[in-house]
């Protein structure tokens, strides 16, 4: 058997059907340019971008059986360890239709009737020799395997965005680098400002929490940090913002592989996804470790900045 990989993950991986058209998405309507089809999902995307990156990645939920099947070969062509993974005649991926604006922003429909989350056995042999655990909202089908890759010391990196209720509640718990859009944060927590949703998110248990906001930039806290800080955005063309939460993640984790500290890790993902913006699809523009270096590197990269008192009740 190959190595396990740093950074395991499972849930979402799909196929999607993309629509750009030539009008922002709040006219109502626009004209076709270009369709395509490719394939993302939350999870898969991340991985990809970890390998695009030059980090070890593995899928490790549910894959057809079949040795040609599509979604299979996809990973194994992005640089992604597919081992690991469970097979079921019956497994498939989550199917999307994207319409992409003319200003990069999209509106995703999806269709996920399919087995998501990962095995109930996945052996603790495994799970013990990687560092850390990718997952997002159908981990809610996983629980136990997603507390025992806890117990067994992975850092737990979770990417939530649109389940609630008690068992949401409990993935949220596990995830000690809780990373979540701020959309998603405000509906959660009931919060206004991105300083109280901060705060509302914390837990003793956590090592970070960030919140990120599109074109806004991201928002976040540390474990060993005294203060709540805010990443402005890189100043890049945006062609299609699929996928940028995702290579986010994924960035996140393959910086935290390597010891950067909260702040290294936010600045790293933040890049990489600016980066990924810049192309059409979730993983066209992915990034290599030397471009997102050198973005971070030019004379226009942001610095965290650290909320103000003001900030903290206004969310400004």
């Amino acid at each position: 058997m190959p190595t396990v990989p740093s950074i395991l993950g499972f849930g979402a991986i799909a196929i999607d059907d993309i629509v750009y058209v030539d009008q922002p998405l709040s006219a109502g309507k626009g004209k076709v340019l270009q369709s395509a089809r490719a394939f993302g999902g939350n999870v898969a995307t991340a991985l990809a971008a970890v390998a695009r990156l030059g980090g070890t990645a593995g899928f490790v939920g549910w894959l057809g059986s079949a040795a040609d099947d599509a979604t299979l070969c996809d990973l194994v062509a992005s640089g992604v360890e597919t081992a690991f993974a469970p097979r079921h005649p019956h497994a498939c991926p989550v199917r999307s239709r994207i319409t992409v604006g003319s200003d990069g922003e999209r509106f995703i429909a999806y269709d996920d009737d399919a087995m998501l989350g990962t095995a109930p056995d996945f052996p603790d042999e495994v799970l013990g020799r990687a560092t850390v655990l990718i997952v997002d909202s159908y981990a809610i089908r996983s629980l136990d395997v997603v507390a025992r890759a806890r117990d067994l010391g992975l850092a737990i990196l979770g990417d939530i965005e649109w389940s609630g209720g008690p068992v949401t509640e409990r993935l949220i718990a596990l995830c000690d680098h809780l990373i979540l859009p701020l959309g998603f944060a405000r509906a959660a927590t009931g919060r206004r400002s991105p300083a109280e949703m901060l705060d509302a998110l914390w837990l003793p248990s956590r090592s970070a929490v960030v919140l990120t906001d599109g074109g806004r930039g991201v928002y976040y806290r540390g474990r060993n940090e005294t203060g709540l800080w805010h990443l402005p955005p890189h100043g890049v063309a945006v062609v299609d913002s699929t996928g940028a939460g995702d290579c986010f993640h994924g960035a996140y984790a393959h910086a935290l592989t390597r010891g950067a500290d909260i702040a290294g890790r936010v600045a790293f993902a933040a890049a990489a996804a600016a980066l990924s913006i810049t192309g059409r699809g979730g993983r066209e523009a992915l990034p290599t470790d030397d471009q997102v270096t050198e973005l971070l590197a030019s004379t226009g990269a942001p610095s965290a900045v650290e909320l103000k008192h003001a900030q903290l009740d206004t969310g400004t």
